[in-house]
């Protein structure tokens, strides 16, 4: 793969190897599909890669791995096989998330527990078998799928926001260290997406949701062109400058005007009661 920035040349998709997390629906599965497209070869890990879409099951550069992410051995073990397989790694997707809702004095430690392992540590676990892979080639693109609740403190989803906002602080602190080396990193921090995991939340005028295609083009536009910060929409960034910039006491203001403090914490959790039993209940890998 080619080097590309804004002013040069893009850097082509075509031929590279690609794995997704999580990657058998939801975001994952629509970025899969968008990546091969492209002309990627893509490795998709899920628990249940019986959902994986017909069109990308069948197609002749998809390989689709049974993979609880919380087994770090397995994780290393998956992308053994993929190099196997495939080829090197060109670009790691980490994507696998899931999003119980609720007050944090009503959640159970294994919801907790649970939160970190998918949504945080396994982003550390695989950014860092990303690396060794990476490093000795001098090339490579880490893609670390975060949200607007990695900037922002959400009530009603205390734990959720505490894991994403460790995953823009984790993807900072790796492109410090990845500096010179070769290696990108990209952070993806989408609003509300249209998926399942967004079942039953609230509304707000300040906060547009976007579709799983919106973030599909924004990975593989970042993969074109490499960039850090992914705002989904883009916009977003303007909103958090101007709330990083505000008196606290404003932008927690700001935030009940909108109704944007109640889009995660009034959530339906009766509507949202047949995601939240398969995330949690059945222990399984949700992508976002």
């Amino acid at each position: 793969m080619v080097r590309g920035r804004l002013g040069r040349r893009p850097r082509p998709i075509e031929g590279a190897v690609v794995t997704i997390t999580g990657g058998a629906r939801g975001i994952g599965a629509t970025t899969a599909a968008a990546l091969v497209e492209a002309g990627a070869a893509v490795a998709v890990a899920d628990l249940d890669v019986s959902v994986l879409p017909e069109a990308l099951a069948e197609h002749p550069r998809v390989r689709a791995w049974e993979l609880d992410v919380t087994d770090t051995a397995a994780y290393t073990r998956f992308l053994d096989r993929v190099e196997d397989e495939l080829g090197p790694v060109d670009v790691v997707i980490n994507n696998a998330g899931i999003m119980p809702l609720g007050r944090i004095d009503d959640e159970p430690d294994e919801v907790t527990a649970k939160q970190l392992a998918i949504n945080l540590h396994a982003v550390i676990h695989g950014s860092r078998e990303a690396v060794r892979r990476m490093r000795p080639r001098g090339r490579g693109h880490i893609v670390n799928v975060a949200s607007e609740a990695g900037k922002i403190g959400f009530e009603g989803a205390a734990t959720y926001c505490a894991t994403k906002h460790g995953v823009v602080g984790f993807s900072e602190a790796l492109r410090a260290e990845l500096h010179r080396s070769g290696l990108e990193v990209s952070v993806v921090m989408p609003s509300v997406v249209q998926t399942e995991l967004a079942a039953g939340l609230g509304e707000s005028r300040a906060i547009r949701p976007v579709t799983p295609e919106d973030v599909a083009a924004a990975i593989v536009g970042a993969l074109r062109r490499p960039r850090f910060d992914v705002y989904v929409p883009r916009d977003l960034v303007v909103a958090n400058t101007l709330g990083a910039l505000l008196p606290r006491s404003l932008s927690d203001a700001l935030l009940r005007a909108t109704g944007a403090h109640r889009v995660l914490g009034g959530a339906d959790h009766t509507a949202r009661k047949e995601y939240e039993a398969r995330a949690v209940g059945s222990a399984r890998d949700v992508g976002h």
